[in-house]
């Protein structure tokens, strides 16, 4: 068991973690296996808040005495700060309700509380992890509450912002190549020009599109469960308890939550997570198509498309002196692919859900949180290190659209679709550019061929 070390009035010793939890954390230990994945820190550092304010708000509705009170609120404290991570030792796969996480909690903060009562650490007095910690809660209200919470913050704190980031990067790139003409591409094949700028700023509106159903999603985790307890009747709390702690979380956070409408609805599904999920899988896929588009624009330098050209930030072969590889658009299209793989866990986890209760609600905590992480990464990583660095190669993308055969597009007007086609063929056959044919075929006059391709999408 990995040691800590601590500092108190003993004097400074080396303090097992499983000192500060129980006979149920410890059970839980054992009859689960042990997969190595746990729920994250985020979702540990939410919970000891929610700890902390139901203590402050019990305190105040007299159902607990000041002094223990105090001593709880300090221990959560003290877990939102960093300190005992290596006590919260339950494995993800556990019961579906995540009661042996929330009972590690409780034995975490009744263990030290009591070690700041009494000096002895562990146990159940003066403060019982059930009775004073976990008082007014029950794991079926206070587990989805915890998702509601640490995924609200991660989305508006980390993924809104840094998609914002992106957005304003992309909108930027494309001001700036706003006036370099290119070939446009539908099919993988040669569509009528367009400009850089206005494929990036297609890019910059996809993820301000992102951003505006991500923070639509969101709303739906603003209701949060506590105050159901067991099966969403609020058996055994005070009816004040769930409206006052929601309130220190919404002034503590500056974030909008309220009590749910309905408990049993807030207990019995998770229709919010698996909506937002959907949406951030939608983002995933947006990411997606923009990675791959940078990626082939770059191709090359010398054989691909090689419009663009991305930074430089490693040796990108082993055995290819040289050679440099679009590696951030690489790595925003595997976190794309977990993402994607996120959302079908949720989906199914969702439909876990049977009468007052859904019972695969860690591995939801788990596979949402991460999606979020891993969004807001890919979102920075991307803007930061390839979109604000990565310029055009102006002299080839001219020379893509002079010898375009889907110039003659604008020859539809003048010459009908029929005979344009017929100098697109011809154009194709003989290697030359499309204004040379029409020119060679007296279809149109010189002056009348450079009115017909002057610059323009």
């Amino acid at each position: 068991m990995k040691a800590r070390q601590e500092h108190d009035a003993m004097g400074s010793v080396m303090v097992p973690a499983d000192a500060y939890y129980g006979a149920q954390t410890q059970r839980a230990r054992q009859n689960f296996a042990e997969t190595g994945l746990k729920l994250p820190g985020e979702f540990i550092r939410t919970l000891a808040l929610l700890k902390r304010f139901a203590a402050a708000v019990n305190a105040e509705l007299k159902l607990l005495e000041p002094k223990p009170a105090q001593a709880i609120m300090a221990a959560a404290q003290e877990i939102m700060d960093g300190s005992f991570e290596d006590a919260f030792v339950v494995d993800l796969f556990q019961t579906g309700s995540g009661t042996s996480t929330n009972m590690n909690m409780n034995e975490v903060i009744a263990g030290r509380a009591n070690e700041m009562l009494t000096g002895r650490r562990g146990g159940k007095s003066p403060v019982h992890p059930n009775d004073h910690v976990n008082l007014g809660q029950s794991s079926n209200d206070v587990i989805p509450s915890v998702i509601h919470i640490a995924g609200g913050i991660g989305v508006q704190r980390k993924l809104v912002p840094a998609l914002e980031d992106l957005r304003g990067a992309l909108a930027e790139k494309a001001e700036a190549l706003r006036d370099i003409r290119k070939i446009g591409r539908t099919h993988l094949q040669d569509a009528v020009p367009i400009f850089l700028g206005e494929e990036f700023g297609g890019y910059a509106r996809q993820i301000e599109l992102g951003i505006i159903r991500v923070k639509s999603s969101v709303k739906g985790f603003r209701e949060l469960p506590l105050g159901g307890t067991a099966v969403g009747n609020g058996l055994n709390t005070h009816p004040q308890f769930a409206e006052r702690v929601t309130q220190m979380l919404a002034s503590h956070l500056e974030m909008d939550f309220h009590p749910a409408v309905n408990h049993f609805e807030a207990q019995g599904a998770r229709d919010a997570v698996v909506a937002l999920s959907g949406t951030l899988k939608t983002l995933a896929v947006s990411l997606s198509k923009i990675a791959n588009d940078i990626r082939w624009l770059a191709s090359g330098p010398r054989c691909g498309i090689g419009e663009i050209h991305l930074p430089s930030l490693q040796p990108g072969s082993s055995i290819m002196p040289g050679k440099v590889n679009p590696v951030i658009p690489e790595s925003v299209l595997q976190i794309a692919a977990q993402v994607i793989g996120n959302d079908t866990a949720i989906t199914l986890a969702g439909q876990g859900g049977v009468f007052e209760l859904n019972a695969m609600m860690p591995v939801m905590a788990y596979n949402l949180l991460q999606s979020i992480s891993l969004l807001s990464i890919a979102a920075r990583s991307f803007s930061e290190k390839c979109i604000q660095g990565l310029r055009a190669d102006a002299k080839k993308c001219a020379a893509y659209v002079d010898r375009s055969l889907a110039l003659a597009t604008y020859l539809v007007p003048k010459l009908g679709y029929d005979t344009a086609s017929a100098v697109a063929k011809k154009a194709y056959a003989k290697g030359k550019r499309i204004a040379d044919v029409v020119l060679e075929e007296g279809l149109l006059s010189e002056e009348e061929v450079k009115e017909t391709f002057k610059e323009k999408a």
